[in-house]
């Protein structure tokens, strides 16, 4: 069995992903390139485009230095003379291509993943997306970097904020926000309320209990099952047959959902704990308690997006780099790395009709 791959030209070759360049293609590369203004002023041995490809195998590779990470860009090109920068060269392309291209190519890249038939992404007529903030991605410890996003955690490095909305039956990203830990889960997760829709089912836990919040999801035209705050005060407006009652958080009419979840340890011993959700969806029979109760699982989909992003790339370990800017290009191009494989994995999910997407890899 025979294979063609086809590679940029001449020294200008390095800059490809194996299989995942067929989603993350050179034209795509250089057209992220030509709308952000980043494409080099003049021909260069490496150029632009080879380095948003170099800095997407920074993630791929976060065991190894500059060096090695080129090695394996250049590792199929072996009748090709193609350049053998220095770690200052590399360091250099870096800084030249900037945070802009690669956070336009996760834009180019992110939004839902789920085809019509693709088995575990709805409920009823509603694609089921979330809400979650993650705190525990590290950088470095450098006074640039706590001066933009905040001084040490307990684990002895300055962490970030990565806000995401995802789509839950496929744990892709529809969008993203990152920023210091100061600001809050719900000023992050206002700055991604655009791209929900009317046809989207939101979950989130707790922390995004707030009136103002509720009431700006609302608005979209999205519905939503969110869990509140155990000392929110809900009033019983109306008791309904499954056990659920109508109420009103702020401005906004809801339904209150009442659970007890029971977690069974491998030991055989359990616990149980009191859950509220607050819901737009109204109609008691075409939504009983019980499914939504059931549908609330889903949430946790989110936290195996967020153990792909810390565990499975980046493998637990803390960002490359000492600045701003680089932690800012570091992260978009981690978070369209995980897209692309995201979007690879639903696609070989698909090809075996009826298979769940969520069951694509460990962790990711």
């Amino acid at each position: 069995m025979t294979r063609s791959l086809t590679v940029a030209g001449g020294r200008f070759a390095p800059g490809h992903l194996g299989e995942l360049t067929q989603v993350l293609p050179f034209e795509l590369a250089d057209a992220v390139l030509e709308e952000t203004r980043s494409v080099q002023r003049r021909l260069r041995d490496l150029p632009s485009r080879v380095g948003v490809y170099l800095v997407l195998a920074m993630c791929l590779f976060p065991e190894v230095g500059y060096r090695l990470v080129w090695q394996k860009l250049i590792t199929g090109l072996i009748d090709l003379d193609v350049a053998r920068p220095s770690t200052k060269a590399l360091r250099d392309l870096r800084r030249r291509v900037g945070a802009t291209p690669l956070q336009r190519l996760f834009e180019v890249l992110a939004g839902t993943l789920a085809q019509p038939s693709t088995r575990g992404v709805r409920f009823g007529p509603f694609r089921t997306v979330s809400f979650d903030g993650c705190s525990s991605i590290k950088i470095p410890d450098s006074s640039r970097n706590t001066d933009r996003f905040g001084p040490q955690s307990r684990g002895g490095y300055p962490m970030l904020e990565l806000m995401t909305l995802v789509e839950t039956g496929t744990r892709a990203l529809i969008g993203a926000v990152f920023g210091p830990t100061r600001e809050s889960e719900t000023d992050y997760a206002r700055r991604l309320l655009h791209h929900l829709r009317p046809d989207m089912l939101v979950l989130w836990d707790k922390g995004f209990d707030a009136n103002a919040f509720l009431a700006a999801v609302a608005g979209t035209g999205a519905q939503f099952p969110g869990r509140i705050r155990a000392n929110r005060r809900t009033p019983v407006l109306v008791r309904l047959a499954d056990g659920s009652y109508l109420s009103v958080l702020g401005s906004v009419p809801v339904r209150i959902v009442e659970a007890q979840i029971v977690v069974t340890r491998k030991d055989g011993t359990s616990f149980t704990g009191s859950y509220r959700l607050a819901t737009t969806l109204t109609d008691a029979r075409r939504y009983p308690a019980g499914a939504l109760a059931a549908l609330y699982h889903q949430r946790w989909e989110h936290e195996s997006t967020y153990y792909a992003l810390r565990r499975t790339l980046l493998r637990g370990r803390v960002l490359r780099s000492a600045d701003p800017a680089g932690v800012e290009q570091e992260l978009w191009a981690q978070l369209a790395l995980y897209q692309t494989l995201r979007t690879v994995m639903v696609e070989a999910a698909e090809s075996r009709p009826g298979t769940d997407p969520d069951r694509c890899a460990p962790g990711l």
